[in-house]
């Protein structure tokens, strides 16, 4: 009879260990999000809903659901949220909102600043700073 392959490669193992450690930080970092993004993540992460099944409960194309899942990911592991989160002692409050709004969100300036009942001059000038800050770690 045939032998089982017991051994397992070190660069097998290691990529699955990297995996892994991703997910538990995606998982960890699901309270960043609000709403439908939080939603979304959850019932991919944690219920192991495929694109398919999440975008028929939606009413969306499974192809939009899956960038959506991917952007969120890639927010979400090493986005500029996450710098801004690193050195948070560097912004007000205020910023930090908008950076959360900008970076991991996704709104546009023209939606933060109706939002806020800012000019969009004054959001522009916000998001400069916050990526200036953001640039020079």
């Amino acid at each position: 009879m045939g032998e089982k392959h017991t051994e397992i490669s070190e660069g097998l193992l290691k990529k699955s260990q990297e995996q892994r450690e991703r997910l538990d930080l995606l998982r960890t970092r699901l309270d960043l999000l609000t709403g439908k993004d939080k939603l979304l993540m959850v019932m991919y992460l944690e219920n192991g809903n495929s694109f398919r099944q999440i975008a028929r409960l939606a009413g969306a194309s499974e192809s939009s659901i899956g960038r959506k899942i991917h952007r969120l990911t890639k927010r979400l592991v090493d986005g500029p949220y996450i710098v801004c989160l690193r050195s948070r002692s560097k912004f007000t409050r205020t910023e930090m909102a908008v950076a959360k709004d900008y970076y991991l969100t996704g709104l546009s300036m023209k939606t933060i600043a109706a939002g806020r009942n800012w000019s969009y001059y004054h959001t522009r000038k916000t998001i400069k700073r916050i990526m200036q800050i953001v640039s020079v770690r």
